[in-house]
């Protein structure tokens, strides 16, 4: 009689951040790069498991196109009636811009951002309005008490009447009453605290994220309303639990900026309905956020931009021109290895950039410490922006200034030529509505250009846009860096006749 092996279930192993499984556990995640994120699964032929499995396929098909049979069976893609379904506007002109043009009936849109960034803020802003233009909302609130909310809603001047609220954690209580009021639009702030009582582990973990998240993917398909989702972030600026997540989602939102500025930036890293570029800028005030129509206005606003090592460039978020002014400051280094410092650029690319001042230029910056700040919390990544970056650290430098009312647009080769930027006479007609006088741009681009108001000045490399958009040097009482000055006779001498301490033997 032959003995049958049984095989004892094993659990298996996931990352909190990012929900990588592995057969065993693990302190390095292989995915994400996180450390110690590992967290023990149910095993596969456990009852807790298969009940998991069942009760969410289960759910899963009793809400996803309800009525149809069991069994799918494939369709002709070009036999599938498409039904018109147009957009309707949030109220925010600058959220309608990042989101392509309105919100789409059905869609599950995913806001993300640091603790106290304005992301409940924005959104109770967006519920009120669309209830106050006829929409009906649903306000689920799992982190604050309706109490908190409408004293919140109070101060923000949002309470229309038809605008509802639900405290509720419990995610079959939620979609049992979204079910009965159909709303055209549900916020759940935020998919960290909703939770099934059917599945194992608490609120925020990645089992309950996935599942609920993909529940509410089902209930806005079928049902047609647009699901607002708010999300937490982990330290490293990713939205905390698993990455499926985002992957469900239709849309992912970031509001960026930081918490003690007033101005917020949102940015769509993922858009299924419009493009990923385009960028809305609000201003955080006592009312909440306010919509910024002109950002390069606000942005520049202020400063003494004709002081050494400020540059203004040129940026393009998506069909949007924005002038945004990058600061720089170039001094000697009293470490072993010098501090290259960014805030808002990327250091890898200010470490190409020093490399090109450095053998195209001859900026011998190998021994100082070069810092660099774009103003307002915004984040430069276009190439168009690394002109005026390499023309602020040149500025620094040699302690000249920019020309007066002077801005900057141009990418910069390894050879230190320039290449031509993309819609360049959006940004230049741009400069010349905020009253800029010139416009340093690619020869190849500029000599073909002519925008009334403003002159553009043709640059076919970086030495020859540092030699004619910098100004004179500015003298100050401290040296330039890179200028080889020496303390005066005086101080020197003042330093070698201090006496010499006095030893421990001579004070006794």
């Amino acid at each position: 009689m032959k003995k049958k092996a049984v095989k004892a279930a094993r659990s298996h192993f996931f990352c909190t951040q990012c929900g990588n499984e592995e057969s065993r556990w693990f302190g390095h995640c292989a995915s994400c790069g996180a450390w110690n994120s590992a967290a023990e699964a149910p095993a596969a032929g456990s009852p807790s498991a298969g009940t998991v499995h069942r009760s969410s396929t289960a759910a899963a098909r009793a809400r996803w196109q309800p009525g149809e049979t069991a069994t799918a069976v494939p369709r002709p893609l070009a036999d599938v009636e498409v039904s018109d379904v147009p957009r309707f506007p949030t109220g925010m002109r600058e959220l309608d811009r990042v989101l392509g043009g309105g919100i789409v009936p059905g869609s599950l849109l995913l806001v993300g951002g640091d603790p106290g960034i304005g992301k409940s803020t924005l959104l109770l802003q967006v519920a009120s309005r669309l209830a106050a233009a006829g929409r009906r909302v649903l306000l689920v609130a799992g982190e604050e008490s309706a109490e908190q909310v409408r004293l919140r809603a109070e101060r923000l001047g949002a309470l229309p009447q038809n605008l509802l609220i639900l405290c509720e954690t419990d995610l079959e209580r939620v979609l049992e009453a979204a079910a009965a009021r159909k709303p055209d639009v549900m916020v759940v702030d935020s998919i960290q605290t909703m939770a099934r009582s059917d599945l194992e582990g608490g609120p925020g973990s990645v089992t309950q994220v996935r599942e609920c998240g993909l529940e509410l993917m089902h209930f806005a398909k079928a049902s047609g309303a647009a699901v607002f989702l708010v999300g937490h972030v982990t330290k490293d600026g990713g939205v905390a639990g698993p990455r499926v997540l985002e992957h469900l989602v239709d849309a992912v939102l970031y509001l960026e900026g930081e918490r003690y500025q007033q101005y917020r930036v949102l940015r769509a890293a993922k858009n299924r309905f419009g493009s990923t570029h385009e960028l809305g800028v609000f201003e955080m005030g006592d009312r909440g956020l306010i919509e910024v129509d002109n950002p390069s206005a606000a942005f520049l606003s202020g400063g003494d931009r004709e002081a050494p090592g400020a540059a203004v460039v040129a940026s393009l978020e998506g069909s949007r021109p924005l002038l945004v002014e990058v600061q720089a400051l170039v001094s000697t280094s009293f470490y072993g290895t010098p501090q290259r410092v960014t805030s808002g650029f990327d250091p890898r690319r200010l470490a190409v950039l020093l490399a090109v001042l450095e053998r195209r230029v001859g900026l011998r910056l190998g021994r100082h410490d070069v810092f660099v700040s774009v103003t307002g919390g915004l984040k430069l990544d276009e190439p168009g922006t690394d002109l005026g970056v390499a023309l602020a650290v040149a500025s620094s430098f040699r302690n000249r200034p920019l020309l007066a009312r002077t801005c900057a647009i141009g990418e910069v080769s390894l050879s230190g030529e320039l290449r031509a930027a993309s819609r360049l006479e959006l940004r230049v007609r741009e400069a010349a509505q905020l009253g800029f006088a010139r416009v340093g741009a690619p020869a190849a681009q500029a000599r073909d250009l002519d925008v009334p108001g403003i002159e553009i000045v043709p640059l076919a490399t970086l030495r020859e846009a540092c030699d004619q958009l910098l100004g004179e040097r500015v003298e100050s009482a401290v040296p330039a860096a890179g200028t080889g000055a020496v303390p005066a006779a005086g101080a020197r001498a003042t330093v070698a006749s201090t006496p010499p301490r006095a030893s421990r033997r001579d004070r006794t």
